[in-house]
């Protein structure tokens, strides 16, 4: 029986809840299908921080580069440490230090769930670039506190970076309907965006069989909204593809959706799976947080590793238990219940 090692980062808040229920279905689509997982959990979080003074320890990194993937539940407890220290103590080093630089989150109304637009037929592939732009990190502020005070953020674009996940977006676009829509802000940001849109233009002619259009971001923004269904594949920036794709996972009923992984393509160390939305602290310890978006993930996560089988039936068990309208409803249904009925359902 072969086995794949997975690191668990149940991190803090609803990641704890929606992380054990993931690993419960998990574990028994894996026995239905012929491999085994074995999960090693870690404690690294915003309490952790308090504790421990960093996110995660020195040789953080080098522990999880030896399983096959990492699952994430969220991470962040803006009451205890700012997002700033959560955000560049833990989940950014992690996607930089493996190469994560696709980040991947489908768009799609499931059975059952009840979207706030008119149109229900779409299936969006959002594709955000997911190691440099806008969060790469480098500025600074100086004369802070005094009137003087300057703060700079520095966005690094560079060719490497957006031609590969601009090849991805590509790709994933010729393996589904032929369609990618490359988001940008050329007519504002003269130098970064247009070399996005260059890039865009000049890796075109390797893909005929693609069909591309380039969009603004408040363009891009509108066109989710008004006309999703004439969306296929979407590829943005680091900071254009977190902005989206939060209104994707509202057009497709709500952040308990929301379903990302972050990709290393050629899978040079561990790929990372996590729900969107977040710790959720208002309802952290209530048994409410919907664990579909992080089960979601854990499909995505048995399609990386190669098990389809297994993958198609977690969706299936998913789609199953939403088309009961168990899990459909933001906040109706308690957490062990959704996942008891995706637990049942997978038999």
């Amino acid at each position: 029986m072969k086995t794949y090692r997975i690191a668990l980062l149940p991190g803090d808040g609803i990641g704890r809840d929606v992380t054990e229920a993931a690993k419960a279905v998990l574990e028994k689509a894996a026995a239905r299908n012929g491999f085994s997982l074995a999960t090693t959990s870690y404690p690294w979080s915003c309490d952790y921080y308090l504790e421990n003074g960093s996110m995660m320890p020195d040789n953080g990194i080098e522990t999880l580069r030896s399983f096959d993937a990492i699952l994430l539940g969220a991470v962040g407890w803006p009451r205890k440490v700012p997002d700033s220290v959560s955000l560049h103590g833990l989940l950014l080093p992690i996607r930089k230090a493996f190469v994560q630089y696709a980040n991947i989150r489908p768009h799609r109304l499931l059975p059952g769930v009840q979207g706030p637009l008119r149109s229900e037929n779409f299936d969006i592939l959002c594709i955000r670039e997911n190691t440099e732009g806008e969060y790469s990190g480098a500025g600074g502020r100086v004369h802070q506190g005094t009137d003087s005070e300057v703060a700079v953020e520095t966005s690094i674009f560079t060719r490497q970076g957006v031609e590969r996940i601009l090849r991805f977006g590509f790709e994933q676009a010729r393996a589904r309907r032929g369609k990618l829509a490359s988001v940008t802000k050329s007519n504002a940001q003269r130098y970064s965006m247009v070399f996005w849109y260059e890039i865009t233009q000049r890796l075109s002619a390797d893909y005929p069989d693609v069909e591309v259009t380039s969009y603004h971001i408040d363009a891009m923004a509108a066109r989710m909204v008004m006309a999703p269904e004439s969306l296929d594949v979407v590829v943005a920036s680091n900071l254009f593809g977190d902005i989206l794709t939060d209104l994707g996972a509202a057009i497709q009923g709500g952040l308990g959706f929301a379903a990302s992984a972050n990709i290393n393509p050629d899978r040079s160390a561990p790929s990372m799976f996590e729900p969107v939305h977040g710790s959720a602290p208002d309802i952290a310890h209530l048994g409410i947080a919907n664990p579909i978006a992080a089960i979601w993930s854990g499909a995505m996560m048995l399609e990386h590793l190669g098990e389809m089988g297994a993958a198609g039936k977690v969706m299936a068990a998913i789609e199953a238990t939403t088309a009961r309208g168990i899990g459909a409803s933001p906040g109706r249904d308690k957490t062990d219940a959704i996942t008891a009925s995706v637990l049942s359902a997978l038999d």
